[in-house]
């Protein structure tokens, strides 16, 4: 089943998973300045789509379709380390490989659907390697001419701050952060590795924060 689901309006949605995401722990609130400039976007616009990276969040839904737009999730993280996509390695020796189109088939098949805004939040530091940039070029087809993504970056692999999260939209310059499953985070990129990894978009914006996260505005 996949765990791709639409939302048109309040209430109507697809089956979910069998196993959604564990969320736990208290909602943390956090200042965003990426998602201070993208809501301002949100609301200036109508009947946008948005596809909204991560476990399902009923505040999410509420508050885009509040705004009139629709909404597709997509828990990508728990699904590339929990579903079972490795595949054996090419080689005595080489790393696994990763079954990328089966991946995509099941979990971000869009049926030929352009988005608007997409909101990536850290899925690039968790998933597997050989997943990121095929993600990245899928979301550049899945995105009109124009459409935002906003991708947020740890600084660190370890430490405080560094557990894998689920973000929730509010109707303020904060956003909360919800501790989830304790994925480890795969990597750390700086501001030149997500420029080249982001090379076929037109722009990226970085927001400067207080926090071991940073923020990143990018634009079809």
């Amino acid at each position: 089943m996949s765990v791709l689901r639409s939302l048109f309006g309040r209430g109507s949605a697809e089956p979910r998973s069998e196993k959604p995401t564990i969320l736990s722990g208290p909602r943390v609130p956090r200042h965003s300045s990426g998602w201070s400039a993208l809501q301002k976007h949100l609301k200036s616009e109508q009947a946008l789509r948005v596809l909204d990276i991560g476990p399902t969040s009923p505040s999410n839904i509420n508050y885009l379709t509040s705004l009139g737009h629709s909404v597709w999730m997509a828990d990508l993280v728990h699904e590339a380390l929990k579903g079972g996509w490795e595949l054996p390695a090419a080689e005595e020796g080489d790393a696994p490989g990763f079954d990328v189109e089966g991946f995509f088939e099941q979990n971000m098949n869009f049926g030929g659907r352009e988005f608007d805004v997409v909101l990536l939040w850290t899925t690039l530091d968790y998933v597997p390697e050989p997943l990121v940039a095929p993600l990245i070029e899928k979301l550049y087809h899945s995105l009109h001419a124009g459409g935002r993504v906003l991708a947020l970056f740890h600084s660190k692999k370890t430490g405080p701050d560094t557990a894998f999260c689920r973000y929730h939209l509010t109707d303020s310059e904060l956003i909360e952060m919800q501790e989830s499953e304790p994925f480890p985070i795969q990597r750390v990129y700086t501001n030149r590795n997500i420029e080249k990894l982001f090379s076929a978009y037109s722009n990226c914006k970085f927001f400067l924060a207080k926090d071991h996260l940073y923020e990143v505005m990018i634009t079809r």
